[in-house]
Formats: structure tokens, C-alpha cells, sequence
């Protein structure tokens, strides 16, 4: 499996020196977003508006937006305190889902130490929320200690998959949209997260620490210690919704993760630097959902992440630092899908 997929690599590459830095299965890009760090955009249901994680000013870390799908109206929807992520859409299109340390802390939480390399802070202030989308508070989802985050949401089965410290350790669960029937889907030491449904709900994609890799496993340990996770050994895995017949997806050796399943629900488009795995560049690339089929997608030479199908699949919309004006700048973009 890893030969076929290292010789899928190095076709894709040779295949991408002459190509389009958006590749053939993009078009017509647009930037929706204009200066800051945009990140994680999501589509509501009827595919009019987008809700994203911003830092801007006069915010000193994510905070959560909405705008419409052309990036007009942006405004905020969190409570502008702590620090947020992963905002998600709910299938009644008039509320929605986040992340936030707003309750543990009104201050934005201390950054994770860079001297220990590119590290995440899985920061245990973080809980669930509901709100509708005006802003407004409908109740908090999860209370327990430790880190609650990265929720996602099927709007057909309306089940939110999450990550979660609830057990000590950072594993999947599962909830209904008022919070109920809470159940932990995934049992494997190592970071689980950044999971997503397919469109029918039948399936789940996340991102796990390499669990043949026994330096990236100790390093997992360590930095859990520290409310710290590492990214740069991360391996995708999909699984049935309920956490049953778990298979690993991609075996690169460097960083995968943001998969998203394409609307067919036979491939999963996600980002990594398995051109460069000691980089910081990620692209975008695809595979199928047997592990066969690797294809590179984007060819930006910077950042590009966090991609998502329209609802009417049409359009793929990421996150990108490409033609960015300052370090550390990330835009929203959104393009036509050429399949």
C-alpha cells in the first residue's frame, strides 16, 4: 500500500510541474476574506452563508464569523471573549455550533510554546456551545473537564461528532444537537479529531497520531501533559458513524488532516505536506475511500486547508495563506469543482 501510494505521489508531482497553482479541479477562484488569520469556513445547509474562525482586530485570538457565501456581510457570532474554533452550522439553518473559552476565561489563553515546535494547544477551557445565529447563547452542550471541541455536524442524521477529554484521553464521541445521548465512538491511545460525516452519515474521516509510529505516540503523551498536540504525525482513518470497522486511510509518514468526504462520499479530499514532510507547506490532495487513487490537488506552494463541499457540490471552499500581504495571513477562498 505504501509503494502504491509513494508512486501515486511522484506521478501527481511530475504530473503538477506544469499545472495551474490551483490545479485542474479547481476554478474560478475568489477571495472572500481580506487580511487577518481566516481559517475553518463551513457552509450552512442551503448553501447561502459561511460561518469561520477569525483573528482580527480588535480580537486578539479566533473569535467565530458568518457571511454570506460571496464574503459580504462578515460579523461576528461568538461572545468576543477567550478563544474559539470550529463553528458548524445546524441543519435548521438558524443556529449553530462552536467552541469557546469565554466561561474558564474572558482573556484570550496563553499560545502554545513554539520553542516546543508546531504545536496545538487542546486547551481544557474549551465546552461546546448552541447558539442561534444572531450570537445568542442557547446553552452550553459540554461540561466536563478538560478540552471539548472540533465539533461537526450531519445535517441528516443531525448527530454532532466532537473530540474530547472526557475520558483522559482525546477520543471521538457522538451527541444529539441538544447534547443528549452523548457516546464515545473511539478507544485507541493518541490524539482523535478533526472528524467529519459523510453526507449520508453513514461514515466517519479524522485525523489520529500514527499509532505505528512509537516516537509520535511518546510525543503525544508528553505534550498531552501540557494541554499540547502535534500535528506533523498525524494519519487519516475513516470508520462507520458509530465508530465500528476502523480502517487507516493514508499511511504517508508525515501530516494529514481537515479530510472532508466529496459529496459521492467515495473519496476524501484533505491537506498535507507529504511533498515536504519536514515543511510547513501543506496542499491539498485526494484519495479514495480504499486508500487507492492519491491524487495532488493544489500546487500554491504555501498553506492551503480545511476544504468543504458546497451543500449542491459545486464549490469548494478553503482556507489559504496564498497572495497573502503579511506573515501569518490566511484568507477564505472559494472555487469551482471540476470533478
Amino acid at each position: 500500500m505504501l509503494r502504491n501510494i509513494l508512486l501515486s505521489l511522484w506521478i501527481c508531482l511530475a504530473a503538477g510541474a506544469q499545472q495551474r497553482p490551483e490545479g485542474r479541479h479547481l476554478a474560478n477562484l475568489k477571495k472572500l476574506t481580506d487580511g487577518g488569520q481566516n481559517a475553518e469556513a463551513y457552509w450552512s445547509p442551503d448553501g447561502r452563508r459561511l460561518i469561520f474562525q477569525s483573528t482580527r482586530p480588535p480580537y486578539q485570538c479566533d473569535q467565530i464569523f458568518i457571511m454570506n457565501a460571496d464574503g459580504s456581510d462578515q460579523r461576528l457570532v461568538s461572545t468576543g471573549k477567550g478563544r474559539t474554533t470550529c463553528g458548524y452550522f445546524l441543519p435548521d439553518n438558524r443556529h449553530i455550533v462552536y467552541a469557546s473559552t469565554h466561561e474558564d476565561s474572558p482573556a484570550c489563553p496563553p499560545p502554545p510554546d513554539r520553542s516546543k515546535g508546531y504545536v496545538w494547544g487542546v486547551f481544557p477551557g474549551y465546552d461546546i456551545y448552541l447558539a442561534d445565529d444572531a450570537g445568542k447563547i442557547i446553552r452550553k452542550l459540554t461540561n466536563t473537564p478538560g478540552y471539548d471541541a472540533e465539533a461537526t455536524v450531519n445535517f441528516r442524521t443531525k448527530t454532532i461528532v466532537y473530540t474530547s477529554l472526557a475520558s483522559g484521553d482525546l477520543e471521538l464521541w457522538t451527541m444529539k444537537t441538544d447534547g443528549s445521548g452523548k457516546r464515545q465512538i473511539t478507544r485507541r491511545e493518541g490524539y482523535d479529531g478533526g472528524a467529519v460525516f459523510s453526507r449520508d452519515g453513514k461514515k466517519i474521516v479524522w485525523r489520529a497520531t500514527a499509532p505505528d509510529n512509537a516516537q509520535a505516540m511518546q510525543r503525544y503523551r508528553e505534550l498531552l501533559k501540557e494541554n499540547l498536540t502535534e500535528p506533523m504525525r498525524m494519519e487519516l482513518f475513516i470508520a462507520d458513524a458509530d465508530g465500528r470497522n476502523v480502517r487507516q486511510l493514508t499511511r504517508t509518514g508525515c501530516a494529514a488532516f481537515a479530510p472532508t468526504f466529496t459529496p459521492d462520499g467515495r473519496r476524501v479530499i484533505f491537506s498535507s505536506n507529504l511533498h515536504n514532510c519536514d515543511g510547513r507547506k501543506f496542499e491539498l490532495y485526494m484519495i479514495n475511500i480504499d486508500g487507492t487513487g492519491l491524487e495532488r490537488l493544489t500546487f500554491f506552494d504555501g498553506f492551503v486547508s480545511f476544504p468543504e463541499f458546497s451543500p449542491d457540490g459545486r464549490k469548494l471552499v478553503f482556507s489559504s495563506d496564498w497572495q497573502a500581504k503579511s506573515r501569518y495571513e490566511f484568507n477564505i477562498w472559494v472555487a469551482d469543482w471540476v470533478d
